[in-house]
């Protein structure tokens, strides 16, 4: 009886540390699997033009004017998504020439017109850039998708050449945002 009650014993206390699988497993030439991914909506963009220099073209007063080029990609949700690409002055002119803060109250507008490849949709009027707030570069309806490559938009910059600057070069640094729901 003893010796039975030590085999059973050893016999329960194998099951228990044997992986509970082991004895179900099988094998076969082949098998499958599901695999499962969840795409999201994403946007992304990229600012070909490192530095735009804005340029007059004769030398009365004639507006200052540059270009800056994006490529952006975009995918939003089928149904009540959208997207946007947006501009503002993080860092404004500096010293005696034109200031972005001061547009429109001097007279140093700093504006911008811009086209988008579809599925973007560029901003329909001239925009006057800011430093306290983002302005519409761009805009991406439901279940918008660029190529895989990205599309094109670009900013027609325009500068009120005004004769109270002093001479020299002055720099203003735009952030573009991209985004998608």
């Amino acid at each position: 009886m003893f010796r039975t009650k030590t085999t059973l014993f050893a016999i329960a206390s194998l099951a228990l540390v044997l992986p509970a699988g082991l004895n179900a497993q099988t094998f076969a030439a082949t098998g499958t699997t599901s695999v499962s991914v969840s795409v999201a909506a994403e946007a992304s963009l990229s600012v070909g033009t490192a530095t735009t220099s804005l340029t007059t073209t004769g030398t009365i007063f004639n507006d200052f004017t540059g270009t800056t080029n994006l490529t952006y990609k975009v995918r939003t949700t089928k149904i009540g998504g959208g997207g946007t690409i947006t501009a503002q002055v993080t860092t404004d002119f500096t010293g005696n020439g034109p200031s972005v803060a001061n547009s429109g109250t001097t007279g140093d507008t700093l504006s911008y017109t811009c086209t988008a490849a579809s599925p973007a949709t560029g901003c329909s009027s001239a925009q006057t850039a800011s430093t306290t707030s983002s302005t519409s570069v761009a805009s991406f309806g439901a279940n918008a998708h660029s190529a895989k490559a990205g599309n094109s938009s670009s900013l027609s910059w325009t500068l009120v050449n005004d004769p109270s600057y002093e001479t020299g070069t002055y720099t203003a640094t735009v952030t573009f945002t991209i985004s998608a729901t």
